[in-house]
């Protein structure tokens, strides 16, 4: 393998599932700025909108995941137009 390519920051991250709370550790090098302690261990945390717990295409379920209120944001706007009228019925 070549030498120096590789990141100096590797380590154990925690990464949250924002969605539906689920949480699991791994080896990453992506940066952070919070911490959590899990197991008694402080690690790094990544927050995340989506995972394979939460994401369709893993579940198996069609599910709105809206952390940041997207979906009221278009009704409040669009609500009464046809265009999501017609949408909200299919």
């Amino acid at each position: 393998m070549k030498k120096g390519i590789h990141p100096e920051t590797y380590r154990k991250v925690v990464f949250k599932d924002l969605s539906n709370d689920f949480v699991f550790i791994t080896k990453s090098c992506a940066e952070s700025k919070e911490t959590i302690e899990l197991e008694g261990v402080e690690y790094p945390l990544v927050k995340l909108e989506i995972s394979s717990e939460s994401h369709p295409f893993f579940t198996g379920k069609m599910k709105f995941v809206d952390t940041a209120g997207r979906i009221d944001k278009f009704n409040k706007k669009f609500g009464s137009t046809k265009f999501a009228k017609k949408n909200m019925d299919e």
